[in-house]
């Protein structure tokens, strides 16, 4: 077993309305006017209402070399992770030289060395904190970062870990790509990053938190076109498939089903749900497949209207949410899911440990 006592989520400083970003963003992906307007149509259906983005909006007109993208990505990713691990350590009342294990997760930028050595030395890291950084699984790697310290944490049961998440998605504008898939994600994404302090068994006494007690992961057949990047020479050009709420409809059940199986446990005793919010459609799909109440996903259409999708990021926001809400109540089971490039889930799932 291990616990999650803290989540810190943290956002890029410049927030703008939807509608604010349609305008200034559009022309630089669109000269058509047809093509706005699809741009537009695609915005407004989003189910975004604002977004925080790394720069100042004016600053993307020039923002047309991936060089600098990933100059920014580094400056301004360090310092979200840094505010958000100093958030979350705070929170757990816990030290930086605490910290045994750090896995940090991107899909939006590159960096040799990566961000988590630099929070060595920024943060007071000890030197032989074990790092994993970790790139290219995308939407799925809030999710599969909390699973994959979880399989660390079951054999260090005295350490202490950090899940780190940054994600700054508008800086892999691409200017003039009026393609599909651009407009749709050019309305959906935002920037952030977040910060989740993890404890082993024995570390967790004194700790109040959720329990992580299982995980699943998948990698679904045939679906490998369908979600990810066309890295070259402009950066990252978003590939997105117009199928991608009917594969998370087809197995996203399966998957919760087998995840609860070993804990004798039903769809309909969950009491919290946590899911990435990808998008409308996404949230229809998962809600769909798993024959949810109206009001069961509500914190992740909430987080997608405030804040948009912060790819990695997103779904620790909506855990964030999800322990200060107090959710599930004790003894009471949540499920946390993301989907990312493979097409890949990872599925986690939670109890509130039982008061006294």
């Amino acid at each position: 077993m291990s616990r999650v006592v803290a989540v810190a989520p943290v956002l890029a400083g410049h927030r703008y309305g939807q509608a604010e970003i349609t305008a200034h963003i559009g022309p630089l992906l669109c000269s058509d006017p047809d093509r706005l307007s699809v741009l537009t149509r695609f915005h407004e259906a989003s189910g975004v209402r604002t977004r925080h983005l790394a720069l100042p909006l004016a600053r993307y007109t020039a923002l047309d070399s991936f060089d600098d993208a990933n100059d920014l990505f580094q400056t301004i990713g360090a310092d979200l992770a840094e505010d958000a691990v100093r958030a979350a350590l705070k929170a757990a009342g816990l030290a930086p030289t605490d910290v045994d294990f750090l896995l940090f997760t991107t899909v939006t930028g590159v960096g040799a060395p990566s961000i988590d050595a630099l929070l060595v030395q920024r943060l007071g890291l000890r030197p032989d904190v074990r790092r994993l950084p970790s790139f290219g699984l995308g939407c799925v790697a809030g999710a599969s970062g909390l699973a994959r310290v979880h399989d660390y944490l079951v054999g260090h049961p005295d350490d202490v870990a950090l899940v780190v998440s940054v994600e700054l998605c508008s800086l892999t504008i691409q200017h003039g790509d009026d393609s599909t898939a651009n407009l749709v994600s050019s309305g959906l994404f935002g920037d952030g990053a977040a910060a989740v302090v993890m404890v082993g068994d024995r570390r967790a006494v004194g700790h109040d938190g959720l329990d992580v007690i299982g995980t699943r992961s998948g990698v679904y057949p045939d679906t490998t076109g369908m979600l990810g990047w066309d890295v070259g020479g402009s950066g990252f050009r978003i590939v997105l498939g117009a199928g991608l709420a009917d594969v998370v409809e087809a197995h996203l059940r399966t998957d919760v089903e087998a995840l609860l199986a070993p804990h004798d446990a039903a769809v309909a005793e969950v009491a919290a749900w946590i899911a990435h919010p990808g998008g409308p459609r996404i949230l229809d799909a998962a809600a769909h497949a798993l024959g949810l109440g109206e009001h069961a996903l509500d914190r992740s259409w909430r987080s997608l209207a405030a804040i948009g999708n912060l790819s990695s990021s997103s779904v620790l926001h909506v855990l964030a949410d999800t322990l200060a809400d107090g959710a599930p109540p004790p003894g009471g089971l949540a499920v946390l899911f993301a989907f990312g490039p493979g097409v890949s889930a990872e599925v986690v799932l939670l109890r509130r440990p039982e008061e006294g």
